[in-house]
């Protein structure tokens, strides 16, 4: 597991993409370990592909392609600015309130801080606000959708860690919830000390607030209506995402009446490209996957882990350090993939629930993307808002402190992540 490890730090320190790199290092498992066929890999690269929950996975995709198309973007920001916009900090309260409300459609935290940075980041710096504080706000506030279903990362979490969506789903939502409140408490406390400009200084009445919400609401009953077609055993989490390409079409011709068949061709252009990206990243791991398991990697690490600390507690927060170290160079999805299979025992045997882990292991592997030196958010944000990694690395971080606070409670504090999953499915 050596070899592998090295290899695939040396590929990606010289620039190959990140499925390239996963997928030689696993190929080079196969020729070093003579006793094993060449064609094993190929079969294991295979198998990856032959699996219907992960049918769940291009079509959430393409509805998210398809719900950006359809004009609910524009209806979720307005929402947005009539809810929190009068708030010390407004843009910033509005650019972390539509994370929460676009996490249930995107999926996707570098799509969204990509989205927010363009349509709201020009506006903050011309409101005065500092360009790392805008940034950070914008970034560290996509991680909401971490949890927030229906997260990509919960569903390739109970993919190969074999748990259910469905409780991952339910647990999701509190935690994205607690997120959002001290993201926006953070955001409040800064903006009130700088005295940033407020975006609209007159509080919203409940006439302008039930109206933007009626407006917006076919966006912000669709992960209300995904959880609940999940619990009423309607749809399965894989067939439920083909549900949501049939709603995100309903929506887009026949409510909003703004999606075009050129939109539409936009939206499976854009998907592809995402699938296509994602799937490879996927398949290429099922060799690494194969080797982890033939070495007994989750075996020896436990047998490793649990003669040095006792304390159940102990042994979770080192394993998210340790997720957290190495979310700082490696892409969200494959520390999903690749260490999924490895902790997921170790949390089992400490007692944990692996729906408990899951929600910390999706937010902290994801909040490697906000971070220095390798973090996709940080610099889509950065690049899309022309601000320096240094002067957002530094703003970052208070709201990654309150993020990291948070996720300890949650630890500590299982009911908080396991009360609506228990509740709904026993």
């Amino acid at each position: 597991m050596l070899l592998i490890s090295v290899v695939f730090v040396v590929l990606m320190v010289v620039g190959m993409p990140v499925a390239f790199a996963t997928g030689i290092a696993g190929f080079v498992f196969f020729v070093v370990d003579g006793g094993m066929p060449l064609s094993v890999g190929v079969q294991k690269i295979a198998s990856m592909s032959q699996s219907f929950p992960l049918l769940a996975v291009p079509f959430f995709v393409l509805a998210g392609h398809l719900m950006n198309e359809s004009g609910i973007t524009d209806r979720l920001l307005k929402v947005s600015m009539v809810a929190v916009g009068w708030i010390s900090g407004g843009l910033a309260q509005v650019a972390i309130l539509l994370s929460t409300l676009m996490g249930g459609v995107s999926g996707s935290a570098v799509a969204d801080a990509a989205m927010e940075a363009r349509i709201l980041g020009p506006a903050m710096i011309a409101k005065g606000y500092g360009k790392g504080y805008s940034a950070a706000a914008i970034a560290v506030g996509s991680l909401i959708t971490a949890t927030i279903p229906p997260s990509i990362g919960l569903i390739l979490y109970g993919y190969v860690g074999n748990v259910s969506i469905g409780r991952l789903f339910m647990a999701g939502v509190i935690p994205g919830l607690l997120m959002m409140a001290v993201l926006m408490v953070t955001a409040y406390a800064i903006a009130k000390k700088r005295r940033y400009v407020v975006a609209d200084s007159t509080k919203p009445t409940v006439r302008a607030l039930a109206r933007a919400t009626w407006e917006a609401k076919w966006a912000i009953m669709f992960p209300v209506a995904l959880v609940f077609a999940i619990r009423g055993g309607v749809f399965t989490p894989s067939e439920v995402g083909s549900f949501a390409v049939v709603y995100a079409l309903a929506v887009g011709f026949a409510a909003h009446r703004e999606l075009t068949l050129q939109k539409v061709w936009r939206a499976f252009a854009h998907a592809s490209s995402d699938v296509g990206l994602i799937m490879l990243i996927i398949l290429m791991s099922g060799m690494v996957g194969f080797a982890t398991i033939y070495l007994q990697v989750p075996q020896n690490l436990a047998k490793w882990m649990l003669a040095g600390i006792t304390d159940p507690a102990v042994i979770v927060l080192v394993i998210l350090v340790f997720l957290l170290l190495a979310g700082l160079a490696l892409d969200s999805t494959v520390m999903v993939l690749l260490l999924t299979p490895i902790f997921v025992p170790i949390v089992v045997k400490v007692g944990m629930d692996p729906v408990h882990f899951g929600i910390l292991m999706m937010s902290i592997v994801t909040l490697g993307g906000m971070t220095w030196p390798s973090g996709s958010a940080m610099f889509a944000v950065c690049a899309l808002m022309d601000v320096s990694i240094e002067e957002y690395s530094i703003e970052s971080i208070p709201f990654i402190a309150a993020v990291c606070a948070l996720i300890a409670v949650l630890v500590f504090v299982p009911g908080i992540v396991l009360w609506l999953p228990n509740l709904a499915f026993g």
